[in-house]
């Protein structure tokens, strides 16, 4: 798993600021500050969060845009079903 923060506020570009909400949050995984944006224009993203779930042959297979439970959407739980099938699969 892999975090890429592209900043929507001046405040979120501060990786002061980014590393204390990972800490508060107790996210374990790698972040990348992306303040120029690089990453997030690469990929097309138009809206935060964006998901990304990439199989064992390094394709994309499922996204997710925007909050995963908002209004009740689901997405956390869709996704985590998308992770189990996935790590299922075979590695060739």
């Amino acid at each position: 798993m892999l975090g890429i923060h592209s900043p929507e506020t001046s405040s979120e570009a501060e990786a002061q600021n980014v590393r204390d909400n990972v800490k508060e949050t107790g996210l374990k995984f790698p972040i990348l500050i992306d303040n120029g944006k690089a990453t997030w224009n690469s990929w097309g993203n138009s809206m935060w969060p964006a998901v990304y779930l990439i199989d064992k042959k390094g394709r994309i297979r499922y996204w997710w845009f925007g909050e995963l439970n908002w209004k009740e959407a689901g997405g956390q739980k869709l996704l985590e079903q998308r992770i189990g099938e996935l790590l299922e699969e075979p590695s060739d």
